[in-house]
């Protein structure tokens, strides 16, 4: 090697440079080692870099594989990047079931967001939020109290680019603690001082564009970090649900004063309070016309006897008022108040409406209900359109009212509800893209 090495460079032997071989052979008994040496001290650092993270991704599977917590990720689409397979028991999706679906599959985007606004006056937004108490629709259509903590993701310029956190299940322990304690006075204290704001978003014609009704939407704003759909599920936990509703009717109409003549008035409530005695007076009593008036059935109560239901309904359609049924599709309790309480109204869950777009499924579901709603003479709205081609593809199918984001984000202020009239309405795209409905 000592001789061999000059030639190596294409230089000279070491004798045509004047010096004695025994140099080369000094050199390579220096340098070799120190090379070898240096090799494998580099082939072993890898190694035990290589088996760290070997070890780091078993725990990281252990921990992934045994939390109760559910974590997850989302981009700045809302759509989930990463689901563990603690959601499985939380909320019954597998973790590829939700890949690349909208996260309001599971919650309903302005509950998160009112929950957010709350918390965001308690906590710095920059370091992210926990113990916001909110609900999520499981896969079998139930309701589950869910407990998220989270934080905003942004890259490495600045911007947003997502969402990560855990969400875990409030345990029995905890929601009796807060069933005989925290719950009620909250709820007592709303009821008490009436704290309820009411949002109105618009519902538009597909047809003309135009805007022919609002949805009432309930608004806590003295309860920060507690979303209005979880404020309801408490209610209900300490029995005061229909007193909670009530107080959101009377709240909803008495605001529905501020809305345009020509606009319906959409309100909720669940079977257990339509069945309540107060409802009549407070219809009769709230200034608007029975006409306008569309009473959406909530599914927050399984109705075992629609009877006594339809009965209590009955006065009132006769009077004008419509009857809706809410989420259809999500679940089979709204298609068994479809059948049996003949609504004039039916409203699709946004969990068609949402990728109907690019589903085959689900186009061909929203397609069956546009046929089956014409058979009955139902109106059909489609709830949840946040995208252009979702708004393309439910009008291509025949729908001809609809409501979401793209269309119309609930507001509180009563000078934007006033100019929802039909000087206002045209959004700008050409009506002829817009195909009349079959209804």
């Amino acid at each position: 090697m000592a001789v061999g090495l000059p030639y190596l460079f294409g230089d000279d032997s070491w004798e045509a440079w004047g010096w004695p071989v025994w140099i080369a052979d000094a050199f390579s008994l220096l340098v070799v080692p120190a090379v070898v040496f240096a090799t494998f001290s580099l082939v072993r650092q890898q190694l035990r870099e290589r088996a760290e993270a070997s070890r780091t991704t078993r725990l990281m599977d252990t921990v992934l594989s045994t939390s109760r917590e559910w974590l997850w990720a989302i981009g700045p689409d809302g759509r989930f990047t990463f689901s563990s397979p603690a959601g499985v028991d939380l909320i019954g999706y597998e973790p590829s079931e939700l890949l690349g679906r909208h996260f309001r599959l599971i919650i309903d985007p302005d509950d998160l967001a009112d929950a957010l606004q709350g918390r965001a006056s308690t906590q710095d937004a920059a370091d992210g939020w926990s113990g916001l108490h909110v609900v999520c629709r499981h896969k079998d259509g139930s309701r589950v109290l869910v407990e998220v903590s989270g934080r905003a993701l942004r890259d490495a310029a600045g911007r947003p680019s997502g969402f990560e956190g855990t969400s875990r299940a409030l345990d029995p322990g905890t929601r009796d603690s807060l069933a005989t304690g925290e719950i009620r006075s909250r709820i007592e204290a709303v009821l008490a001082r009436r704290s309820l704001m009411t949002a109105f978003q618009p519902v538009r014609s597909l047809e003309s564009d135009s805007i022919v009704g609002a949805e009432a939407l309930t608004r806590f704003p003295g309860s920060p970090g507690i979303s209005p759909e979880m404020m309801f599920a408490e209610a209900t936990t300490v029995g005061l649900d229909v007193e909670l509703e009530i107080l959101a009717l009377e709240t909803a109409l008495a605001a529905a004063k501020g809305l345009p003549l020509a606009l319906s008035v959409s309100v909720n409530l669940s079977p257990r309070a339509c069945l309540d005695a107060r409802l009549s007076d407070i219809v009769a009593h709230s200034g608007i016309s029975t006409g306008r008036i569309v009473l959406e059935v909530t599914e927050r109560h399984h109705v075992v006897d629609y009877g006594p239901l339809a009965a209590a309904l009955a006065p009132l359609r006769c009077r004008g008022l419509r009857i809706a049924v809410d989420d259809a599709g999500a679940g089979f309790a709204s298609m068994r108040h479809i059948l049996l309480l003949k609504p004039d109204v039916i409203k699709l869950d946004r969990e068609i409406i949402a990728g109907i777009d690019t589903d085959p499924g689900q186009r061909a579901l929203g397609a069956a209900m546009v046929g089956f709603a014409k058979e009955i003479g139902a109106a059909l709205v489609a709830e949840g359109i946040e995208t252009e081609a979702e708004l393309s593809a439910v009008v291509e199918l025949g729908m001809t009212a609809g409501q979401g984001y793209l269309l119309g984000r609930p507001s509180v202020r009563p000078e934007e509800w006033a100019q929802w009239d039909e000087a206002f309405q045209h959004r700008g795209r050409p009506k002829t893209s817009m195909k009349p409905g079959p209804n």
